[in-house]
């Protein structure tokens, strides 16, 4: 399953220049060279030091990891909602991924000019919240008005939906995001199809300068005060370092260009982490000769769901999967050792893949 991250900001935050160091960023692998799909999409390697483990212990003639995408977002100004900028193109672009990538302003530079005047995280968040408040509203106005004359013939199921609906509507008109309400599973199915903009699940960037990449500033903890109701996940980022670290290719240089700063990975190796925490996936192996390869999965899926990721027949004739553990795996370093050590397991279609496990599967169709 493929990972879309969308990065949002108004203009002047950093948003470009941390997107053009993905895409300057190499890829951990050669399979996988970061690639321009669109001018503003880009494909890079999830870091997932366990391939380079398995890739020494199974020397395969290829190692692929999982990837993500990353969609710049583009034209997003005050009065988006109403077609300013790129104004319907930007809103629609948000609708198409799985998680956003909010990246808010947190340094001072007299030489690139804020939009408003003056550094205000906050101010920045609620600008582009409001916007996608005002869309969302629209979407559920427009279903309110389809429901209105089936209720009115008595129907009890229309007037139940409208309840719910008039819920979500009175908690955006109160300037709230629809991923901060408190809303039943039944609620949340009746604007499953309105792909509603504020329900994204959301990463906020705070884009610091380098003296406060490692402790923040006080525009960081304002920005972290100001979204501490949504328990949404604030990193701490430099695009400007990013943008320097993308451009060194030898591993020990880029290690020893981080400790210079203090820093243990880079903070896209970091955001890649946190989107995965975020959208509750994992990881699962295959490994033989032919290729070592990751694979990713929502948390708590079960086998044969976890065999279609690689293929439909694989999960339409799922018979059982051989499962070895990363740990047994990486102790005993053979899938023949593991075996001779009793490590590998038989699981059926109720066994749900934990993160990590190397898997093959037996499938009939």
């Amino acid at each position: 399953m493929g990972l879309r991250c969308g990065i949002v900001g108004l203009p002047n935050v950093g948003k470009s220049t941390l997107f053009n160091a993905l895409s300057n960023a190499k890829a951990e692998a050669a399979n996988y060279p970061f690639c321009t799909i669109e001018p503003n999409v880009g494909v890079v390697t999830v870091p997932d030091e366990r391939l380079q483990v398995l890739e020494s212990l199974v020397n395969p003639e290829k190692v692929l990891p999982t990837v993500i995408e990353f969609v710049d977002i583009a034209g997003l100004v005050k009065g988006a909602s109403k077609g300013e900028g790129l104004g319907n193109k930007f809103l629609g672009n948000i609708r198409e991924v799985d998680a956003i990538i909010h990246v808010v302003r947190c340094f001072k530079d007299d030489n690139v000019v804020h939009v408003d005047g003056k550094v205000n995280p906050v101010s920045d968040k609620e600008i582009i919240d409001t916007e996608l408040q005002i869309k969302d509203l629209e979407s559920i106005d427009k279903k309110i008005q389809r429901f209105l004359k089936v209720a009115k013939s008595g129907d009890k199921e229309a007037r139940k939906a409208l309840e719910m609906l008039e819920k979500f509507k009175t908690h955006l008109e109160n300037g709230n995001n629809a991923r901060s309400l408190e809303a039943s599973k039944e609620e949340w199915e009746v604007v499953k199809d309105l792909c509603l903009l504020t329900a994204k699940p959301v990463i906020y960037l705070a884009n610091v300068e380098e003296g406060s990449i490692l402790n923040g500033n006080e525009h960081s903890e304002a920005l972290k005060e100001g979204v501490k109701h949504e328990d949404a996940e604030v990193l701490l980022i430099c695009a400007a370092i990013e943008s320097q670290i993308a451009t060194l290719e030898d591993e020990e240089e880029k290690a020893m260009f981080l400790q210079e700063y203090g820093l243990d990975e880079s903070g896209l190796n970091k955001l890649i982490k946190a989107s995965y925490r975020l959208l509750n996936l994992i990881t699962y192996f295959t490994a033989g000769v032919k290729e070592v390869r990751a694979w990713t999965i929502r948390n708590g899926w079960k086998a044969p769901q976890a065999a279609g990721v690689i293929h439909t027949d694989f999960e339409r004739g799922f018979i059982r999967a051989e499962v070895i553990g990363y740990e047994d795996y990486k102790e005993y370093k053979s899938e023949a050792a593991v075996k001779d050590a009793g490590k590998m397991s038989i699981e059926g279609k109720e066994y749900v893949v934990n993160d990590g496990d190397i898997m093959h599967f037996r499938f009939n169709v």
